[in-house]
């Protein structure tokens, strides 16, 4: 597989500048490309890869994922509209997770109850980058930008203890009260999270703004600091029962704010770059190992629950969260439409696969399957032009829109244009 991959990176860099901010994105592309080649189609490559391998790489890119997005993140701007991402994940998470299994249970009466919150769980969290232009293009209002990046750095972390609470009690087939047990694990875990992150990003900060004052740190060598302290918060934290992923984005977010801006920026482009082609790699090996079995024997519950897991499952809840906010109508559309699904789902997936024994696994495998599926079309194709659209309603109207800033656009540099990362065409 190692060749038809390269291959692959290789087919796709000399053609990247030429799809940048369209409607066909890396995760499209590898992934389409990744079920052609496997064995449900042409039977290139070998798709018999131990379950533990390919979840150890879609861990790893996304924990650098995180870091680099939480790293790039206006700590400023964001202290003061922190309202719009804690509304989405105190609110809008915990209905997500609630409407889910309760379709689930309409949907798959096969499905046992915890079986059911299990699938609901694991569909909760979404990926930022599959939908890159909406977080990187600073004509949109930045609570909607920094929300979303926000919500999807944290909601896959706050998801983990969560969905392991679930596979035990529907392994064990038990409904003892719970919710006790839930809030300690919970809070354990993002409390080992938030330290172990925190502890990093001061630490390696302080290591890096003290070595620049000195003139110590050779800049070729400043690359590889943001890579090591994202591998450096997910393996401590994770090592010591805690969540990996929130670590990873709390040391990003805390280690952008402690070395400024733009000097987490110009330091994270190896770490970006690194992340982009992990993540082609991860949506590579989802096509070619996960895509084709989820299709077999397709349903139609299974892809109704996908398109209603992408809609009203995700945008009523996004929809509720933010009543009282000030978000029109428009607002909580597009915030709710934009809440794809990809490598937190993907994890928690072969998590599934590999840590438990639940009757209903192959059906919750399955529609997770198609489910991101889905959402790496729908929302990477429409990206483009819904926030074209969505720019053009709110830009006369809204001041936290940074389109007309030139000052905003000086001193918020914009992000590099990775392999992974496609922002807009600057259309000034």
């Amino acid at each position: 597989m190692i060749t038809q991959v390269s291959i692959a990176l290789i087919a796709f860099a000399c053609v990247s500048g030429r799809l940048r901010g369209g409607a066909f994105t890396p995760a499209i592309l590898f992934s389409g490309v990744g079920f052609l080649l496997g064995n449900k189609v042409l039977d290139v490559i070998a798709t018999d890869i131990h379950v533990g391998n390919i979840r150890l790489l879609a861990e790893v890119t996304l924990a650098l994922v995180l870091f680099g997005d939480a790293a790039s993140l206006d700590a400023r701007r964001l202290s003061h509209e922190v309202g719009f991402p804690a509304r989405l994940l105190g609110i809008g998470l915990p209905l997500t997770i609630i409407f889910g299994a309760g379709i689930a249970l309409c949907f798959f009466p096969d499905l046992l109850f915890f079986e059911a919150i299990v699938l609901a769980v694991l569909l909760a969290p979404t990926d930022a980058a599959l939908g890159q232009t909406v977080v990187s293009d600073k004509r949109l209002p930045s609570r909607v930008r920094q929300g979303l990046n926000v919500e999807s750095g944290l909601n896959d972390g706050v998801c983990v203890p969560l969905l392991f609470t679930a596979v035990a009690f529907a392994e064990l087939e038990e409904t003892p009260t719970v919710g006790g047990t839930i809030i300690v694990d919970l809070g354990k875990e993002i409390g080992i999270a938030i330290a172990l992150g925190t502890v990093v990003a001061f630490v390696v900060g302080f290591m890096v703004t003290e070595s620049k004052r000195r003139g110590w740190l050779d800049e070729a060598w400043a690359q590889v600091v943001p890579l090591a302290a994202a591998a450096a918060a997910y393996t401590a934290t994770d090592e010591l029962g805690g969540s990996g992923f929130i670590a990873a984005f709390v040391a990003g977010m805390l280690y952008g704010r402690r070395i400024g801006a733009k000097d987490a920026h110009s330091s994270s482009r190896l770490l970006e770059e690194i992340g982009g082609v992990l993540s082609a790699v991860t949506f590579f090996v989802f096509g070619a190992v996960l895509i084709g079995d989820g299709i077999v024997n397709l349903d139609f519950a299974t892809v109704a629950y996908a398109v209603a897991s992408l809609t009203v499952i995700r945008m009523v809840p996004v929809a509720l969260s933010l009543v009282g906010s000030g978000a029109d109508r428009a607002t909580m559309a597009f915030t709710g439409w934009f809440g794809p699904r990809g490598l937190a789902t993907i994890v928690f997936m072969l998590t599934i696969v590999e840590e438990s024994d639940l009757e209903g696994t192959e059906r919750i495998v399955q529609v997770a399957t198609v489910t991101v599926l889905l959402s790496v079309v729908a929302h990477g194709a429409s990206a483009p032009w819904l926030t074209e659209r969505f720019v053009n309603r709110i830009r006369p109207n809204d001041p936290s829109s940074e389109y007309d800033s030139p000052d905003n656009h000086a001193s918020i540099p914009r992000p590099h244009r990775s392999l992974w990362v496609h922002p807009p065409q600057d259309s000034r």
